[in-house]
């Protein structure tokens, strides 16, 4: 019993990494150009580092909704599937 829940707690935890990853790496990479850019040109805008990244991560959930929510329902499927597994 207890391997089939931690098996549940491990699957459940990869299926959030695999769904937060694409506007994590989004996040990331306009940070880290938007930093280098900062950096070469001495400017220091607050605004300059904050309102891309939003748009980007914005963008990347509008591209990547689809197959977001495809995964979640797989992953819900077979989660209400198993329920008669955890009962005995």
């Amino acid at each position: 019993m207890e391997a089939k829940l931690i098996g549940l707690g491990v699957e459940t935890f990869k299926i959030a990494l695999l769904l937060s990853l694409p506007m994590l790496l989004a996040g990331l990479i306009a940070g880290l150009t938007i930093s280098i850019f900062q950096a070469t040109t001495q400017i220091n805008e607050m605004t300059l580092s904050f309102v891309p990244k939003i748009i980007l991560v914005v963008i990347v959930i509008i591209f990547t909704m689809p197959w977001m929510m495809n995964s979640m329902i797989e992953f819900t499927t077979n989660m209400i599937n198993r329920i008669p597994t955890f009962l005995f």
